[in-house]
């Protein structure tokens, strides 16, 4: 039989804690029950949940069909649509019917005879000074841009919240995996801890050190099962379901997005943010709303044309032209044109705090990005190595009895929190690039390989 150092050696890193029974196989075989258990759980990683898979691409597309905050945010963008015709459109005209009698109030008393008798009808029609109509049929057509980038931005948003939330589901059912499996791992460690401790090889607290580390794991079991609830009831919320509906296991995701250059993402949100772009529009409004200012300075006209039957007597035919005059402009349009100046300032002021807070928005993104990067790169590359080495080492001096139980253990349960914590950096990297392909308003490359555990390494 070959000893526990030369099988360790032959281990796949990714598979290295399947492999650690397989050690331990060569310290205890006067346990075949307890073996053959530990043997049983090093070729396999069962599904723990039974759950089906649920893709993300699924869930987006759902969302985008079904969620009542963005319908609402549609409907807005289509009332807004309604408003350029509108206000381009001329004030309904006005059509007057009457008569004038003499005698008595009748109709026709004294028509033919009296020459101020008269039935008539009478249309009038106000038209504002030129370029009046035009401008405000562009001032809502700019709202409406508005209303449309505003529709664009929820809509990134919401895609955001349900792309963070399938991350942070996928994590939570990595942690419960991991945990499950060094649960699994250490009630077999604990069977030979009792075994040894049996045989007069080890001390009693090695087995106290093994059941309090189970308890341990429960409590996390417990809390990692309240935040994939969490998550599950908070994508269903976006999704319009039932918070309590079952949802599924998030399928892995097998590549991930690369983050690109910061100047690059700064320069494409600058012409690509429906935030930005949203603003851009009401300081176009704006703009035009100072011009309709300064025409209100000119008047409205009213015409009118009327027709008179008298009977007998010929037939009257009226017309004429009303003019508003605005002699109060020190009091009503000086202030109205003030008020659009500062308005449109407003609009800048606004399109500038805008425009820092998203810069500043990509840049934390980023960081956050780029450390969660570089933390999972040094997990894989280093830490996780050197725990692999600290518990081959602790493995070889266990078997001369240099160690003792709980060093093993504690090496091992290294190797666990680590990949754990991997597992957690990766979470937070996808959730950062989906903050950035937010801000952006576009998705990023998803060219780079996954690094991480896969099945297929795991199950070697």
């Amino acid at each position: 039989m070959r000893s526990g150092s030369s099988l360790f050696s032959q281990c796949v890193f990714p598979s290295l804690l399947f492999c650690f029974p397989l050690v331990l196989w060569g310290q205890s075989n006067q346990t075949p029950g307890t073996v053959a258990n530990i043997v049983a759980l090093a070729r396999g990683r069962p599904n723990l949940t039974g759950e089906h898979s649920v893709k993300l691409d699924e869930l987006i597309k759902e969302l985008l069909q079904s969620n009542p905050e963005l319908s609402a945010a549609r409907k807005r963008y289509e009332i807004a649509l309604t408003r350029p015709a509108q206000e381009g459109a001329l004030h309904d005209p006005r059509i007057t019917a009457g008569w004038i009698s003499n005698g008595n109030p009748l109709p026709g008393a004294g028509l033919g005879v009296e020459p101020t008798s008269n039935i008539g009808l009478q249309i009038a029609q106000e038209i504002p000074y030129p370029g009046k109509r035009t401008l405000k049929g562009s001032m809502a057509q700019k709202e409406a841009d508005s209303e449309a980038q505003l529709y664009r931005a929820r809509e990134l948003s919401l895609v955001t919240q349900v792309k963070t939330s399938f991350y942070e589901l996928r994590f939570q059912y990595e942690a419960e995996e991991i945990l499950h499996r060094n649960q699994a791992l250490l009630q077999q460690l604990l069977k030979v801890a009792e075994a040894r401790y049996a045989a007069g090889k080890t001390m009693q607290q090695d087995l106290f050190k093994s059941q309090v580390e189970i308890s341990i794991l429960e409590t996390r079991l417990a809390l990692v099962e309240q935040k994939k609830a969490r998550a599950a009831a908070e994508i269903n919320a976006l999704l319009n379901r039932s918070p309590s509906d079952g949802l599924g296991r998030p399928e892995p995701v097998e590549s991930l997005p690369e983050l690109g250059a910061l100047p690059s993402l700064q320069s494409q949100a600058e012409t690509a943010s429906p935030m930005l772009r949203a603003q851009q529009s009401v300081i176009d409004s704006k703009q035009l709303s100072v011009q309709v200012a300064r025409r209100e300075y000119y008047p409205d006209f009213d015409i009118m044309g009327g027709y008179y039957n008298q009977g007998q007597l010929k037939d009257m035919w009226e017309f004429k032209m009303q003019v508003n005059v605005p002699i109060y402009f020190w009091r009503k349009q000086r202030y109205a044109l003030e008020e659009s100046s500062l308005l449109l300032v407003e609009a800048q002021k606004t399109y500038r705090a805008t425009e820092q807070m998203l810069s500043y928005r990509i840049r934390d993104r980023y960081l956050a990005a780029e450390a969660a990067r570089k933390l999972m790169d040094l997990y894989w590359k280093r830490i996780l190595p050197q725990a692999q080495f600290a518990l081959e080492s602790s493995l070889a001096s266990y078997e001369t009895g240099g160690v003792d139980f709980l060093t093993v253990l504690s090496n091992m349960s290294n190797i666990l929190e680590n990949e754990m914590s991997y597992h957690e950096q990766r979470a937070e990297y996808l959730k950062a690039i989906a903050g950035l392909e937010e801000l952006v308003a576009m998705p990023l490359d998803r060219a780079s390989a996954d690094k991480g555990f896969s099945k297929s390494e795991v199950q070697q």
